[in-house]
């Protein structure tokens, strides 16, 4: 592939503009706030001030944060808010179960400390004496219980009509201000402990923050009773009544059997791939060396990395389930730790169907997302193509996903680019979505609808122009890129002003993305 700066790189906008240089990087598919001027104009016989440079206010954040210190400044929100005086607010506290959690960081501070350096600390342990552990002992386990629980009670949660506020901190006071309207999706967690302990960690994806803001711990019943009160809220049921809609209904779709999971890890070509290196590698050394210990070095962690990627991945992806609801689709899995997760309506970006040469016998896919303001990205990890698709048109209303005869490959002096691996590629535009393959022993294709397509570019570097090829690059909301490669350059000339065009016109038809439409 060639990047920008290695030839010509041209933009189509989303407009019908054609500009040079790459997208913005932190574009998202929400159109910009218009807020008019709260200042009235002055009388036209007043002597007029003098000129002043104007300055456009950045757009606010997602969850505005003010938080007090030692240090100076302080942190403000502008605009009118309807919510009920401070005063009036009733504020709730975690689970009493929380100081347990928090109450290991002074313990973490000091294996920390030792791990960083074990010599300074063997040491320091050979001088002390039984006395002396024990008085460490009795100030540490105090002291981290009070931190604990100082921290578990200065930690507040309250829900206005507008915002989720949650205020933290012991010495540092913060307050974070969650707009209830810029509410992407909320998660529900329970690690192995917190199921045992009947609590919960509600994870909340907000658009425009790195990552996500969460309330740990709840109690289970508590988490589902304020999930589903936040999301009643953010659809616009009004604030008494929102506590009151519970949970939405919801109808299963499939479930994954643990069988299935387990076979398809098995088939994957990376698991097979170490183990591979794990034969090869160690064989070759002990040729090499005679050396029985540096035959154990590399073999053991190759053999161990190849059963945690499985291991990992088949405990993380046990009980596979998803089912459809009026808030999105609702994925819960996992054998140890449980979680509850939501794919937001109108968020997904991109949609993978990803098919491992080793399922293409079986007919199985693996369906990953790209999601605006979220961090889930996987859908099924493993299912049959026609009911892959069929989850995938509940994703994306009215899309069908291209077959392998709909997509058009490069022409063939593409080999001359990248010989055999040019069959790979192959492209598909339909009235819904650009659907770009790339990929010969793991297929990967890629949908995009029109409407999520932020800008189109295409690069072109000098051997590829010789060749008469180019890139034609797809950036969607979710800061990624599809691209269609080895392209005819006429026909990629087309595909950037085609796609622009479709682009603005799904924009300009989209539906607009509403909890529990």
């Amino acid at each position: 592939m060639t990047g920008p700066g290695a030839g010509e790189d041209t933009t189509g906008r989303a407009d019908g503009t054609r500009t040079s240089g790459p997208p913005s990087p932190g574009a998202i598919d929400d159109a910009p706030l218009h807020m008019p001027n709260p200042h009235p104009a002055e009388p036209p016989n007043r002597t007029p001030a003098p000129t002043a440079r104007t300055v456009e206010a950045p757009e606010p954040d997602d969850t505005t944060t003010t938080g007090t210190g030692t240090g100076t400044g302080t942190g403000t929100g502008t605009g009118t808010d309807a919510s009920p005086p401070v005063d009036d607010l009733v504020e709730r506290r975690l689970h009493p179960v929380t100081p347990l959690r928090r109450a290991w960081a002074p313990v973490a501070v000091i294996v920390g400390w030792a791990v960083h350096d074990p010599d300074q600390a063997q040491r320091q342990l050979t001088r002390l004496t039984t006395t002396h552990l024990l008085i460490g002992l009795a100030v540490l386990i105090p002291a981290a219980a009070l931190y604990g629980f100082l921290t578990w009670w200065f930690t507040h949660y309250a829900v206005t009509d507008t915002e989720l506020r949650i205020r933290t901190g012991l010495l540092f006071r913060r307050t974070a201000h969650i707009r209830l309207d810029r509410i992407q999706a909320i998660d529900v967690t329970q690690p192995l402990l917190a199921r045992v302990a009947g609590v919960a960690k509600l994870k909340l994806d907000v658009i425009g923050t790195g990552k996500k803001d969460e309330l740990a711990f709840l109690g289970a019943d508590e988490a589902s009773a304020l999930r589903a009160e936040l999301l009643a809220r953010a659809a616009g049921f009004a604030p008494e009544t929102a506590h009151e809609v519970g949970e939405a209904p919801a109808r299963q779709l499939l479930r994954v059997p643990p069988g299935v999971l387990a076979v398809s890890l098995l088939l994957t070509g990376a698991t097979w791939g170490t183990l591979l290196a794990a034969a090869v590698v160690p064989t070759l050394l002990w040729l090499a060396t005679h050396n029985l210990w540096t035959v154990l070095a590399t073999a053991l962690p190759l053999v161990g990395a190849a059963g945690a990627r499985s291991a990992g991945r088949f405990v993380g992806e046990y009980d596979w389930t998803v089912a459809e609801s009026p808030d999105g689709l609702r994925i819960d899995h996992g054998l140890l730790d449980r979680a509850h997760e939501t794919v937001p309506p109108g968020r997904v970006q991109t949609v993978r169907l990803v098919e491992p040469l080793l399922w293409r016998r079986r007919r199985w896919v693996r369906v990953e997302l790209d999601v605006a303001g979220s961090s889930n990205s996987v859908l099924l990890p493993v299912a049959p193509r026609d009911v892959a698709e069929a989850v995938v048109a509940r994703v994306l209303p009215g899309v069908v996903v291209p077959t392998g005869p709909e997509l058009s490959r490069p022409p063939r002096r593409a080999a001359r680019c990248r010989p055999l691996w040019w069959r790979g590629h192959g492209l598909a535009v339909t009235d819904a979505v650009f659907a770009a393959r790339y990929g010969l022993l793991r297929r990967s294709l890629a949908l995009v609808p029109h409407a999520k397509v932020q800008s189109v570019r295409l690069t072109q570097g000098p051997w590829r122009r010789a060749l008469r090829l180019a890139d034609v690059h797809v950036d969607t909301g979710a800061n990624k890129t599809v691209t269609a490669r080895l392209r005819d350059a006429e026909e990629a000339a087309e595909l950037l002003r085609s796609q622009a065009e479709r682009s603005r016109t799904g924009r300009r038809d989209a539906p607009p993305d509403r909890w529990m439409a």
